[in-house]
């Protein structure tokens, strides 16, 4: 297949596009949450109906399309410098809180289960430092440095120079 310009301007648009629906979601689930508090009966059944139509057909599409047109732009492009790792580090937090997301969505409609304040205020902002990790280093791209040791250590093939002779493996 023979990839043209078009090609990755429309998986990018397509990559931010979800990428924007899934932080949108990740930002908005803790303040859904939180309207747990007090509810009981019907109000309550339309909150958790909310609550995990949000999650399953808007949000985890959207982490979805996000992680595997931003696969593809890998692909296509070879991004390969190490502000991209620290990208997918941030990328990997928000993957963490998008699964906790869901666990918490199971859990707190049971009866008698809340959302606690503490937790209300470890992952909104945890969030909102993930989602602005990824902004800052894609938009700014910054030139990192590392140490010698440690950048040979994550140099392109540095793996297979590792673990190739613990294996008993000719290179």
């Amino acid at each position: 297949m023979i990839v043209t310009p078009m090609i990755v301007t429309w998986l990018k648009f397509v990559h931010l596009a979800a990428i924007a629906l899934w932080s949108a979601g990740l930002l908005t689930l803790p303040f859904l949450y939180r309207q747990r508090r007090g509810l009981a009966g019907e109000p309550l059944h339309r909150l958790h109906n909310f609550t995990r139509f949000f999650y399953v057909r808007l949000v985890s599409p959207g982490a979805f399309v996000a992680i595997a047109t931003g696969t593809g732009l890998i692909f296509f492009q070879g991004t390969y410098d190490l502000w991209f790792a620290g990208k997918l580090f941030f990328v990997g937090v928000m993957a963490g809180l998008h699964l906790l997301a869901g666990m918490t969505i199971l859990k707190l409609f049971e009866p008698g289960e809340r959302y606690p304040l503490w937790r209300f205020a470890l992952t909104a902002p945890l969030a909102l430092i993930a989602i602005g990790g990824v902004l800052v280093l894609v938009l700014g791209k910054p030139r990192i440095e590392l140490p010698g040791e440690l950048a040979a250590l994550l140099a392109p093939g540095a793996l297979s120079r590792l673990v190739l002779p613990l294996i008993g493996a000719a290179k």
